[in-house]
């Protein structure tokens, strides 16, 4: 398991350079053609914003081996290299874009990404350790502002409405739960009357991004949440088969965004979206490896236990054993919730070049969504 970590001051200072330079590039042009990406949700697509907040290694991965083979270093992403939403960047023709809070003189022409790992569209979703979705909301409405002040109403207007908003968001508030035990909250209605909830929370962030400007909206919908490595070793009595209660909300929950999306579209002139079936594709993935060039569907590269289902990745988390695969590129599975970079990417170009209206894209793909004016 273990590997050299001779050079990892040297390989800090060189991610630190890459990063800033990639991240904070002289003033964005107004005849530049690429549309900014603006990022919200989980750790799906966190950047590295829980580096910065006061919180648990449980919603951190500022650690070895997360970041080990494209940044060489941990950079707060949960994977051993690259996001869906680092891909999508590079797509459009976008350098990396930067989390919110990470230091120094912000620039946000390009986009920013507000993303917090283990974050929800509920407020009480791993309330105090992360940056739930009404917040990340309210950092928006700052670059806004920064964005109107620096530019003026009307430069800024038109970054904000070419822009593409990305969510990524729903997977703790139904995890969540199950991972703690506890089931206050969920148990406190019907399971469809939780969804709408969420459901409920996110429609107003849309909105008020709606009323910011913002035309723009890309969509994942949640995995079969259950079928996870950390989620099939909740319950041993299963025997390491898929936790049917928490895929059962996920499936309410995709039922519920489609819905609303359709509706939004009827709705809000000039409201454009994009969805991608994430439950679809990567269920593919985890049933059928080899078919995408993978070895393993269902076993996480690092963590410990059955499915390397432990979350224990990188030994800073209450348990401290873990092992470590050779080759992550062969592996669905990053640690016990997370992906690999490489299966990052294939979804990311099922995203940005999927046929439109397909069964698991539409009504635009994310090339066009950027393209539109």
């Amino acid at each position: 398991m273990a590997r050299t970590r001779s050079s990892l001051i040297f390989l800090f200072f060189l991610h630190c350079l890459v990063i800033f330079s990639t991240s904070f590039g002289a003033k964005r042009s107004e005849k530049e053609e690429a549309a900014a990406l603006f990022i919200f949700g989980d750790s799906f697509v966190d950047a590295g914003n829980n580096n910065y907040i006061n919180t648990t290694t449980l919603d951190q991965a500022n650690f070895w081996p997360y970041g080990e083979t494209f940044f060489r270093f941990p950079t707060g992403r949960f994977s051993d290299g690259r996001l869906i939403s680092d891909f999508i960047a590079e797509y459009a023709k976008l350098p990396l874009i930067p989390p919110f809070l990470q230091p120094g003189a912000q620039r946000y022409y390009n986009g920013v990404n507000f993303a917090s790992a283990g974050a929800g569209a509920l407020v009480e979703t791993f309330q105090g350790d992360v940056i739930n979705l009404k917040t990340q909301l309210n950092y928006y409405k700052k670059v806004e502002s920064w964005l109107r002040e620096k530019l003026g109403n009307d430069e800024a207007k038109l970054i904000i409405t070419r822009a593409v908003y990305l969510f990524s968001i729903g997977t703790n508030d139904y995890s969540s739960p199950f991972l703690t035990n506890n089931f206050t909250l969920l148990n406190s209605s019907s399971h469809s009357e939780y969804v709408g909830i969420v459901i409920g929370n996110l429609t107003t962030v849309i909105k008020e991004i709606y009323e910011s400007g913002g035309r723009k909206f890309a969509f994942t919908n949640l995995p079969t949440l259950g079928c996870f490595p950390a989620m099939r070793i909740i319950r041993t009595e299963d025997n390491g088969r898929c936790l049917k209660k928490v895929s059962s909300l996920s499936k309410l929950h995709n039922e519920a965004l489609s819905k609303l999306l359709f509706d939004l579209n009827k709705q809000l002139k000039g409201f454009k979206y994009s969805i991608f079936d994430m439950n679809r594709r990567l269920r593919e993935r985890m049933n059928h490896p080899s078919k995408y060039g993978f070895k393993e569907g269902e076993t996480a590269c690092c963590g410990t236990g059955e499915f390397r289902g432990v979350f224990s990745c990188g030994g800073k988390r209450p348990v401290k054993e873990f092992q470590l695969c050779e080759n992550p590129n062969q592996f669905v599975f990053w640690d016990s919730f997370h992906l690999t970079e490489m299966a990052n990417r294939q979804l990311a170009q099922e995203m940005w070049n999927g046929t439109a209206n397909s069964h698991f894209i539409g009504p635009y793909n994310l090339n066009k969504l950027f393209q539109i004016c």
